[in-house]
């Protein structure tokens, strides 16, 4: 009955066939992340295999347009626009259907036939309700925390070269603000087999009767439209498609100025691992084509392995914090953690074989011996290794064997520090770390200052040192002999090797520790340590850039000595638009001042709260609204939770806001419309 029902749904389908279909089935490797455990805010990289015939999967090209009103966009996609035409060749030859979706350019293609091939399919089975909308969020997003600030709409253009771009644009009769007519000419369209379209119900009509169970996204923007639009990558996986992205052909729409203040590449790659986690897989282009997976040719970044199995120093929770505070601009960085049942397995440790740098944390583990042939493989290599607090006895069981079919490596310390690790002083013994006088012009020691700070911790003995190795810093105990507490090695492989005893938690609260380790690791990995610059501490009252914040909350925003800024963003019914019957009530506590916008128009106060005028509401889409709170509270800015009103149905905006300080009025609004802008933290929705 189901095979009787397709046909009578989709009668168009005979009028298109397709190439012929190939008997090989698409082999591909999924990569998605797993948590570590029940709410740890950990997650395992993981991989699957699975085979997809290519009669029942679709590649989808997402706004890969002509032009942009980012000269920087412009270039990175030129750079793997070829590679994406090769993939959809193969592709398309393979018999995969391709569907190209280049939104807002339907005009230039109202006479092709790719495009007339798409309105004439007939579909009378069910289309999803809501698939011709934006999607901000699907459920699976609800409580992760957005990894970017992409609001001022991610332009990363050099000032002078965005000026000139711009007048290139207006020279060439274009919109400087959306620039795009097509579809890139590097991007070839196959008359006979391909499919135009950018609305949703139009594609999944596609999709449906073309048998599609599978779906590739390929494109721009990862962070916007690739996620966002009617056809991205969240409504298609919550509508039941089993939809991946290609991460190699994909591109950020993030600025490096804005937070978390990483490069460019890494956003991309922060956006990629939040898809992950609570969207759908990731592929690469590689797994069709062979080769080498893209890359852009300005990411340099060296490629660091965190690698984290103790129990004793929570470095799981401190060592990810200091990673993103200071390693993003320069290191692709790659966490893996021990698993939360075995403590001799660490899920994802096969990374080490792609690995530039490795950084150990780990204490008394053994494990399979395959995995630690890799360690020992990448080690002997001459590859650069760090070390903190229990990596000096990373590998070894105090004497016991290990179980069968795992290893140990007791000489891991002597071999890859040149340390000698017997013990550790009591604990309540207080040391205090000074540096090396001898060493004081040493890079490692760029930025901190020539005086005695304490260690969090005890003190870990191990002279004397092997060999090769520079004392950087030592620490004394009163009426104890001095010990060293960080040093490099030039290991016998001809590798190096940097380590320090300190990493207790207590240390990364340390500024001086923090510059240690981030210039120790910049060391390792070839990089010149003057180029650091260590995260400031930002407090919550202060905020100079938008972080989320809970409202109501209490007790914090309410003391900042300049304006509360707090945004949200609503998907506001299209039924809702009618009359002018929508209310905003803000909530805000006794004692302060408060105003408001919607989608940056300022909104009219009145007796019950603030009047929306209906003609400001994007019916069934992203609605930002704003809110300017001056003077000062008891406790809280907001009483109660800000509501939004319509008639007698109440939608309460209880839970995360964007929240920051300041004067600028740029506050109100964004440079996008909220749904390019927002992130899924603060999207709330009847």
């Amino acid at each position: 009955m189901k095979t009787i029902y397709k046909l009578a749904a989709c009668l168009s389908l005979i009028l298109f066939p397709v190439t012929s279909l190939s008997a090989k089935d698409l082999n591909l490797q999924l990569r998605y992340q797993q948590e570590t455990g029940p709410d740890t805010g950990r997650f395992h990289q993981r991989q699957r295999s699975e085979n997809w015939k290519p009669g029942e999967t679709a590649i989808i090209v997402c706004d890969v347009w002509d032009y942009h009103h980012c000269l920087n966009a412009v270039r990175r996609l030129e750079q793997f626009a070829p590679r994406l035409d090769q993939l959809l060749k193969t592709a398309r030859a393979e018999g995969v259907t391709i569907i190209h979706a280049p939104s807002d350019c339907m005009p230039a293609y109202q006479d092709h036939p790719a495009r007339r091939r798409a309105m004439q399919v007939t579909f009378n089975g069910p289309v999803p309700e809501g698939i011709e909308n934006w999607c901000s969020k699907i459920p699976a997003e609800e409580r992760a925390v957005y990894p970017l600030d992409q609001s001022d709409g991610g332009e990363d253009d050099d000032p002078e070269e965005h000026a000139a771009w711009v007048k290139k644009l207006k020279d060439l009769g274009r919109n400087p603000a959306l620039p795009w007519q097509s579809q890139s000419p590097l991007i070839s369209v196959d008359s006979e087999h391909d499919f135009i379209s950018d609305k949703g119900d139009e594609v999944w009509k596609i999709l449906e009767c073309q048998g599609i169970k599978n779906v590739m996204l390929v494109g721009v923007h990862t962070n916007m439209c690739v996620l966002g639009r009617p056809f991205g990558l969240r409504q298609l996986k919550q509508n039941g498609k089993n939809v991946v992205l290609v991460r190699d052909l994909t591109d950020t729409m993030y600025n490096p100025e804005r937070w978390p203040y990483v490069s460019h590449f890494t956003g991309n790659d922060l956006i990629i691992s939040h898809i992950e986690k609570y969207v759908c897989p990731t592929v690469t282009s590689d797994q069709l084509l062979g080769g080498q997976a893209f890359v852009f040719k300005e990411d340099k970044r060296p490629h660091l392995l965190i690698v984290m199995a103790e129990a004793e120093y929570d470095t799981s929770v401190s060592l990810p914090k200091f990673a993103a505070e200071n390693l993003g601009k320069h290191f692709r960085v790659s966490l893996v953690y021990a698993d939360e049942k075995d403590r001799n397995l660490i899920p994802g440790i096969e990374k080490i074989n792609e690995a530039d740098v490795v950084l150990f944390s780990v204490r008394r583990r053994v494990l399979p011996e395959k995995e630690m042939q890799a360690i020992r493989k990448y080690v002997k290599s001459g590859k650069p290794v760090v070390g903190i607090r229990t990596a000096s006895h990373a590998f070894s069981l105090r004497g016991k064997e290990p179980p069968e079919g795992y290893a140990d490596w007791t000489e891991f310390d002597a071999y890859v520090f040149g340390g000698n690790y017997t013990g550790h002083h009591a604990n309540d013994l207080k040391s205090m770390v000074t540096i090396n006088p001898a060493q004081r012009k040493n890079p490692i020691l760029d930025g901190i200052p020539d005086k005695p700070f304490p260690q969090a911790y005890s003190l870990y003995e191990v002279s004397p040192l092997a060999k090769g190795t520079t004392v950087l810093m030592t620490a004394e105990i009163p009426g104890k002999p001095v010990e060293p507490v960080a040093w490099t090695f030039q290991r016998k492989d001809g590798g190096k090797s940097f380590y320090t005893s300190l990493g207790h938690p207590g240390d990364f609260k340390q500024p001086e520790f923090v510059r240690l380790l981030t210039n120790g690791i910049y060391w390792a990995a070839g990089l010149d340590p003057a180029h650091v610059k260590v995260s400031g501490k930002v407090s919550l009252n202060d905020a100079p850039h938008w972080s989320v914040i809970e409202v109501p909350g209490t007790g914090r925003a309410a003391k900042a000595s300049q304006s509360r800024w707090y945004r949200c963003v609503v998907r506001i019914p299209e039924a809702w638009r009618a009359g002018n019957s929508l209310l905003l009530k803000t909530g805000t506590a006794a004692g302060t001042k408060v105003s408001a916008w919607l989608n940056g128009v300022p909104l009219k106060q009145v007796e019950a709260g603030f009047q929306l005028d209906c003609q400001s509401v994007y019916g069934n889409d992203a609605n930002l609204i704003v809110l300017q709170v001056t003077g000062q509270a008891n406790d809280s800015d907001f009483a109660s939770a800000p509501q939004l009103i319509y008639g007698q149905i109440t939608l309460p905006l209880a839970g995360r806001w964007q929240y920051r300080t300041g004067e600028d009025s740029a506050f109100a609004n964004m440079p996008l419309p909220a749904k390019f802008g927002t992130v899924t933290d603060i999207v709330f929705q009847p």
